[in-house]
């Protein structure tokens, strides 16, 4: 009986890097089965593994796209998109500016406020939140330039 349980296991142990889960079943007479399927009610899980029935990704070839334009989708020249990436640039660089412009304005108002009422309160709130905004979006358009190529 030990025998036959330790065969099994052994054919068994293969099955499990590909089977989903194994069971062990019991049967009337009081015999092990190791299955991967269950038998009976009564079988229980001892090995589950991960779910997955996708197959592997196929590679791509080098170069290839990620997602390929259909072939009679227009293109862009390249002369054309330089264009639009500078004219992109100049705008950001405005968006700079006038950022930098609203955020020294807003200092000068939220310094104003704190000198009428002798230190920050709740009344400065929105003077300081101001700032902050303005110094976020100065961030974000900086960093939307750092990205242009």
């Amino acid at each position: 009986m030990k025998r036959s349980l330790l065969t099994l296991l052994v054919v068994a142990m293969p099955l499990t890097a590909s089977a989903q889960t194994i069971y062990k079943c019991v049967d009337a007479s009081g015999g092990t089965v190791i299955a991967n399927s269950r038998i009976e009610k009564n079988c229980k899980a001892i090995v589950s593994g991960p779910e997955n029935t996708l197959p592997a990704p196929k590679a791509r070839p080098a170069g290839a796209a990620a997602n390929p334009s259909p072939a009679g989708f227009p293109r862009v020249g390249e002369d054309t998109q330089k264009s639009r990436d500078g004219d992109r640039r100049h705008i950001l660089e405005q968006e700079l500016a006038g950022e930098q412009r609203n955020l020294e304005q807003a200092k000068k108002e939220l310094a104003e406020q704190e000198a009428a009422k002798g230190g920050p309160s709740d009344r400065t709130a929105p003077y300081r939140d101001r700032v902050s905004q303005h110094e976020r979006n100065i961030q974000a358009i900086q960093k939307e330039l750092g990205n242009l190529k």
